[in-house]
């Protein structure tokens, strides 16, 4: 048997390919909707791929099997649970199986066996492995959004994404009950979940690819609890913030999308081109550092650089109906493009080179800037009441370090759907745990109209170095519940 493993860190996704070598046959298991990469390992190991399944319908990002039913012929498993509000209704146009409950189904001389684990999803099956070559024992499990490696499924992207209320209730109950089935199987199964670290299909989710069913029933905080009250408090406390897009993905994962043959190729464009693209309402991303960008910018551009929550920040901040340009290296061109089409921000026409910035401003077109402070600078202007301030991080970073007195909390994830909510009569300072991501939110808040915008330097970090004053996280506990 063949296991390959392949990992998105834009979007903490894992996704496998599993083959067979007796046969030369290969599946994947959920897959991204980049899937040269697939077919690219598949050929190098002289296999052709013939299935790809997916454990659920996907939040976070676009499924790759109807790119691999199209260019490879794949037959696709998909999961037959949940009621009629998650059904496939894409599926008839691909040679496909439903599957339930106790059905299995062979690659070669690989079983998988399903196993309805709901909780995160409905609809959301497991697949037992077991490779006959060697045995009758079970080898593994892919979990999906089931278990991850020190952390299980969020059960609330139903309810805060697709606006199903109640479903976070039903949902948590469903996920104690599957978790009870998942503590009978052998400890020696290996566990192969779909997302690591920073995913916001969960929370404290590990940046080990895997464990095993045995440790993560010694370790795994989701998998020490008895009494279903209990857990049902604590799966439903402090998950992340949902980004904005996951909605879309859903429904774009449920039903009839565009299908890509190919990543595209974008091409360079001049600073004519650009100007025409701009004046027509293009979307601009500079993917600069962001002190780069504060020093001087295209008016209404979003600064997101290509670090491990560009895909997040693009779902969350960019238009799915314009057209989008970047700003980027020749060498973050095609990292940028396929972060960006894998949730679904398909309208890509071109780049420009970061040096076009000084072209665009030595010839007269708009700009912007905004200043970088550093806590001391601002202290006097912050007890006078003359600036309002906003906390972009989480809200359980709130509740562990407390709040800069007078500060607004809206998480990044929710700022440009917020906006509205910042007055902007004052200067506005943002600020986070170290700077980085309100340097995203200064540049949101900009392309939507607040001009008068500053970045903390060290965020709360270096304000409380300075031993400047902060409400404990006693006092914000009640107000960051209340926003919530």
């Amino acid at each position: 048997m063949l296991l390959r493993y392949f990992y998105n860190r834009q979007l903490a996704h894992a996704s496998y390919l599993v083959g067979c070598q007796a046969t030369g046959e290969a599946i994947v298991i959920d897959p991204a909707r980049d899937v040269d990469q697939y077919i690219e390992v598949a050929r190098r190991e002289g296999m052709q791929i013939v299935a790809a399944v997916e454990t659920h319908i996907h939040a976070d990002f676009l499924s790759g099997t109807r790119e691999l039913a199209k260019l490879t012929g794949a037959h696709l498993y998909l999961s037959d649970e949940g009621d009629e509000n998650w059904k496939y209704t894409f599926a008839p146009r691909y040679a496909h199986t439903l599957v339930r409950e106790g059905d299995t189904f062979h690659v070669g001389r690989i079983r998988f066996t399903v196993m309805h684990t709901p909780g995160h999803t409905p609809e959301h099956i497991s697949l037992v492995l077991t490779d006959t070559a060697a045995g009758e024992v079970p080898m593994g499990i892919f979990t999906g959004d089931f278990v991850f490696v020190g952390s299980v499924g969020r059960p609330d992207l139903l309810e805060k994404a697709a606006g199903l209320e109640g479903t976070a209730q039903v949902g948590a109950r469903q996920m104690f009950r599957s978790l009870q089935r998942f503590r009978q199987l052998p400890d020696h199964l290996q566990v192969w979940p779909a997302h690591g670290a920073g995913s916001a299909c969960g929370k404290g989710l590990g940046a080990v690819p895997s464990s095993t069913v045995g440790y993560e029933k010694l370790v795994n905080p989701g998998l020490q609890f008895d009494e279903e009250e209990a857990f049902v408090r604590w799966l439903l406390t402090d998950q992340p913030v949902a980004p904005r897009y996951f909605a879309v993905m859903k429904r774009l994962n449920k039903e009839e999308r565009p299908v890509l043959e190919r990543v595209p190729r974008l091409t360079q464009i001049s600073l004519p081109e650009l100007v025409t693209a701009y004046e027509d309402g293009a979307v601009i991303i500079d993917t600069r550092l962001p002190q780069q960008f504060a020093e001087v910018h295209i008016r209404g551009s979003f600064n997101i650089p290509l670090t491990d929550g560009f895909a997040t920040w693009a779902g969350s901040f960019l238009p799915y109906n314009r057209d989008i340009y970047l700003i980027a290296g020749p060498h973050q061109v095609e990292e940028a493009t396929r972060a960006l089409i894998n949730i679904g921000l398909d309208r890509l026409k071109g780049y420009a080179l970061p040096t076009i910035i000084e072209e665009w401003r030595s010839a007269g077109y708009p700009t912007q800037r905004y200043e970088q402070v550093y806590p001391p600078q601002i202290l006097e202007a912050v007890t006078r009441g003359e600036v309002t301030l906003v906390d972009v991080r989480t809200a359980p970073e709130v509740r562990s370090t407390g709040l800069i007195p007078g500060a607004i909390h809206i998480d990044l994830n929710e700022v440009a759907a917020r906006v509205g909510e910042i007055p902007a009569d004052k200067p506005v300072i943002v600020y986070c745990q170290s700077g980085g991501r309100s340097a995203v939110a200064a540049a949101v808040l900009q392309a939507h109209g607040i001009e008068r915008v500053s970045n903390l330097l060290g965020g709360i970090l270096y304000w409380t170095r300075f031993g400047l004053p902060i409400h404990s996280p006693s006092w914000v506990m009640d107000v960051v519940s209340e926003i919530e």
